[in-house]
């Protein structure tokens, strides 16, 4: 009966291993969430800036499908049939709706599932075209009711650290505030969602947007030897979640982007007093479409017009921009160097696919 499974499985395509779902997964997720949330924001944060709504509204429809999005994405990694990878649209928009602040995650494991179970069924009866999709939308359904709220809470549990960590005095909160949501933004979680929900703005903001920075910046600075100039705009303007599957191989090749958050935060909170007085969300964009940068921008546009502010300052905009680019960039670089003298860090370790 082993020896049976075990066919099935072959014949079906059914691979369980970590290489599978914790790399070849989790990286097209990443570029799912790019193609859709985060080139979205880009799109419609560009509109915004040029009062132009075709674009805004562009973007709009593409940040709404970030779940389905993310699901095709994971199925076509595990090599889903039509028919499953189709059906997973559904399972994707229930898993990043129900799964909140946790959404990306919620989607990466219920979809996995769900195409295993679809993949499982495919091409089994004379009635595919009602099986095959009913087995993988109720499976992904189901379980996206059943695990995808305790997926957003565990993820919320982040947010309650940062709110802990926005109570100590200005440097040790730069530094955990910073380092927490720089991490949250790279793991397939949602730092923006967080940082909403928590109303993370003023100087505990302007520590978040530090440590996003950080890793944005960070990791496509490091990696240029790898990535090239692709790697370095679709890390930069979009998301280092695209390391995630190098991370899952090479945890160490997220020591230099933590680092460098953890000297950036309270260098954010304590010299330069750099406060996110814009939209909360923005706090946990970092530099993806430049949203935190415009948002820093547009606080202080507003502070300058209710009198909290005399003017925008030569230092505001040294800060902006050291905190958010040229420290990031500097920092990560002599750490990578670093790590890769020690052999930590190898060639190719942060090449993306």
């Amino acid at each position: 009966m082993e020896k049976g499974f075990k066919a099935f499985l072959k014949r079906k395509n059914i691979l369980f291993s970590a290489k599978r779902y914790g790399i070849d997964a989790l990286g097209a997720m990443a570029q799912g969430l790019f193609a859709s949330l985060l080139i979205g924001t880009i799109i419609a944060t560009l509109g915004e800036q040029l009062g132009i709504p075709l674009l805004v509204e562009t973007g709009t429809f593409a940040k709404s499908v970030s779940g389905p999005a993310m699901a095709v994405a994971i199925g076509y990694a595990l090599q889903a049939p039509q028919l499953v990878l189709f059906s997973l649209i559904a399972v994707g928009n229930a898993a990043n709706t129900l799964g909140g602040a946790g959404g990306p995650l919620a989607v990466l494991i219920v979809t996995i599932f769900a195409a295993e179970f679809g993949k499982a069924v495919s091409k089994e009866t004379k009635v595919d075209i009602i099986v095959t999709p009913f087995v993988t939308i109720f499976v992904g359904v189901v379980l996206s009711k059943w695990w995808a709220p305790a997926i957003g809470s565990a993820a919320s549990s982040v947010g309650q650290l940062i709110m802990w960590a926005t109570e100590l005095r200005p440097f040790f909160m730069g530094i955990i505030v910073s380092v927490l949501v720089g991490v949250a933004l790279t793991l397939p979680i949602s730092s923006a969602a967080i940082c909403a929900a928590l109303g993370l703005t003023g100087l505990a903001g302007g520590a978040a947007v530090a440590g996003c920075c950080a890793q944005m910046i960070g990791f496509a600075v490091m990696s240029f030897k790898e990535n090239k100039f692709g790697g370095l705009l679709s890390q930069g303007l979009g998301t280092s979640m695209l390391q995630m599957g190098n991370i899952v191989r090479n945890p160490k090749i997220w020591i230099p982007p933590t680092l460098a958050s953890a000297i950036t935060g309270p260098i954010a909170t304590c010299v330069f007093q750099l406060k996110m007085n814009g939209a909360a969300v923005a706090s946990g964009m970092g530099t993806c479409g430049l949203v935190g940068q415009i948002g820093v921008y547009t606080g202080w546009v507003a502070d300058v017009a209710s009198g909290a502010k005399d003017a925008i300052t030569m230092f505001d905009w040294a800060g902006l921009i050291l905190i958010c680019f040229v420290l990031p960039a500097i920092l990560s670089t002599v750490f990578c160097e670093i790590l890769r003298k020690m052999g930590w860090i190898k060639e190719n370790d942060l090449k993306l696919d």
